[in-house]
This record gives structure tokens, sequence and C-alpha cells, in this order.
């Protein structure tokens, strides 16, 4: 009988086991790499990419009192889940000085003619691809907020 046991506990193992590309972060996990992106600031910006699946990643970014330059992802979309702190976003409008800083990614000083909306702790944002958009913080504002990137093609 034991040995029966013993022999089932591995098939039990199996089943019981998360399948390949699950992955789970907890709220005290995206606390602590707030912290520690915190460490890691570079002109009021950290950010990390916790995920890579296939066409989309998880992005970490935390700002300090520093806004964003105005972007656009030709073949991405972004949904931005704020954890916390406050800031303005504008959406669509037209790209300022606009350059190509890598494949596929425009990025420019400001944004022109786009529209403001407040973001704070709990709010979730989709931007389409191909959508000019900028995150602005006034000083001594931060947000925490995590991205996931999807690719359109």
């Amino acid at each position: 009988m034991t040995k029966t046991f013993l022999m089932l506990v591995p098939v039990f193992m199996a089943i019981a086991a998360a399948p390949a590309g699950y992955d789970h972060w907890t709220t005290e996990q995206f606390r602590a790499r707030a912290e520690a992106l915190h460490k890691t600031m570079n002109n009021g910006l950290a950010s990390e990419t916790l995920g890579h699946w296939g066409n989309h990643l998880l992005l970490k970014t935390r700002r300090e009192g520093s806004s964003g330059q105005a972007e656009l992802h030709e073949k991405q979309a972004d949904l931005i889940v704020v954890q916390s702190g406050q800031a303005i976003i504008i959406i669509g409008g037209k790209i300022v000085d606009g350059k190509t800083t890598a494949t596929n990614e425009i990025r420019g000083t400001s944004i022109e003619g786009g529209e403001r909306q407040a973001l704070k702790a709990g709010d979730v944002v989709h931007v389409p691809v191909k959508t000019p958009h900028q995150v602005l913080l006034e000083a001594g504002q931060t947000i925490d907020y995590v991205v996931l990137k999807v690719d359109s093609q």
C-alpha cells in the first residue's frame, strides 16, 4: 500500500503543477519591486520587464517628479494599471519633434492637441496601437504602474 501511494505522489504533483508560462505576482512582490526601482531611478524613471511571453510582456514602472517623453508604439498596445500615486496622461493628438528611437517606437518632447486625463491608484488605461501618449508628473509627485504591452502583429 505504501509503495502504491509513493508511486502516485509524482502523478499528483504533475497534475497540481502550474502550466508552463504561468506567472503570478502578489501585491507584496509589486511593493518590493517599487522599492527596488526607487533605488535605481535615472532622471525620474525606473522600469523593469517582469515577464515576456510571445506577443506580450509585463513592465513595472516608477516615475518620480519627472514627466515621460511623448511616445507612440507602431505595433504595440499598452494596458496600464496604476498601482499608487497620481499623474496626468495626455492621449491622442500629435507628437512634437517625434523621432524613431527604437524599432517601431517614436518619441518626442510633448503632445499637441491631445486630451488630458487624471491618473490615480486603481485606474486602468488602454492605449491602442499608434496612439500618442505621455505621462506627466508635477514636482513631488510619484506614480507606480504596470504596463502589459501587447504586440498587434
